[in-house]
């Protein structure tokens, strides 16, 4: 089976879809389109991709291809510790140091530490934190750095300066595996923590009161939405769908009927599947 995950090696994504898929074939991709689209295209069975941070919150980029492409569902959640660590090719010396790589997600959770100790470098955004600790590796003439983890560090050779820089110990990126197939991932070696179903919605023409009819559906169920977002349609100001969490096991009758009852008023509903949420090791 083939499995593709945002790269490239030594990504904090590598390190959840190898815990995820330890005897598969993983094959790394250059960003987040190319994952959903090696999976719509057949070229990988299933790929592994980052959907929110405990302090940076969602990546929209994810939740935009999950909208644009609604024959990918989800088979599960994974949810991974995640270590910042600031290093540098071991040729040179932090005090050589000018330019600062990471993945932009990456350096807003080490936004204060940067800030307080390492004011004056500037900060460069990159694809990922492994592409920028590759990068760091190749460049020794150039006066850069990178924030990325120690799996990075190992394989690229790098130097650690600083440790743990993130800026809130309780740092956690919540990972999805997305496939065609509407099927629910199993993994009897890992941690199960949750289990909850995910749904796209767009509201029917906007009007007084709409999200309001939307979220009774769920009200007088007493289904407990964990999660609630909004994102832009991208056709004018205002326009939004929602992704939506609901905790629990799917029951056909009960929930089956909130999607009817959805669609009655004119709700366009994606339902992404029920799927198990996974503890995964840093």
């Amino acid at each position: 089976m083939k499995i593709a995950f945002l790269g490239p090696h030594a990504s904090f994504t590598q390190l959840a879809t190898t815990q995820l898929f330890p005897n598969e074939e993983l094959l790394p991709q250059a960003n987040i389109l190319d994952c959903f689209n090696a999976v719509e295209n057949g070229d990988v069975d299933k790929a592994v991709v980052p959907l929110e941070n405990s302090i940076e919150g969602t990546v929209s980029m994810t939740l935009d291809y999950l909208y644009k492409t609604p024959a990918i569902k989800i088979e599960a959640e994974a949810v991974m510790p995640i270590a910042h660590h600031l290093m540098i090719h071991p040729e040179n010396t932090i005090e050589d140091i000018e330019i600062i790589y990471s993945h932009p997600q990456a350096l807003a959770q080490s936004f204060h530490f940067l800030d307080t100790h390492y004011k004056h470098y500037k900060r460069q955004d990159f694809s990922s934190t492994a592409a920028a600790a590759k990068y760091v590796s190749e460049n020794k003439d150039m006066k850069i750095a990178a924030v990325a983890n120690q799996f990075a560090a190992n394989l690229y050779g790098l130097q650690i300066i600083n440790r743990n820089i993130q800026d809130f110990e309780q740092n956690h990126t919540r990972f999805i595996v997305i496939s065609k197939q509407n099927t629910q991932y199993q993994n009897s070696s890992l941690q199960v923590i949750g289990e909850k179903s995910g749904l796209l919605i767009t509201l029917p023409e906007d009007h007084p009161g709409g999200l309001h009819q939307v979220l009774s559906v769920f009200a007088w169920r007493k289904m407990n939405l964990s999660k609630i977002e909004s994102r832009t349609l991208k056709t004018g100001l205002g326009n939004y769908f929602f992704f939506m969490n609901v905790n629990g096991k799917w029951e056909d009758v009960l929930h089956g009927n909130a999607l009817q009852e959805l669609e009655s008023i004119n709700a366009d509903v994606d339902f992404l599947g029920n799927y198990k949420e996974f503890l995964l090791e840093s």
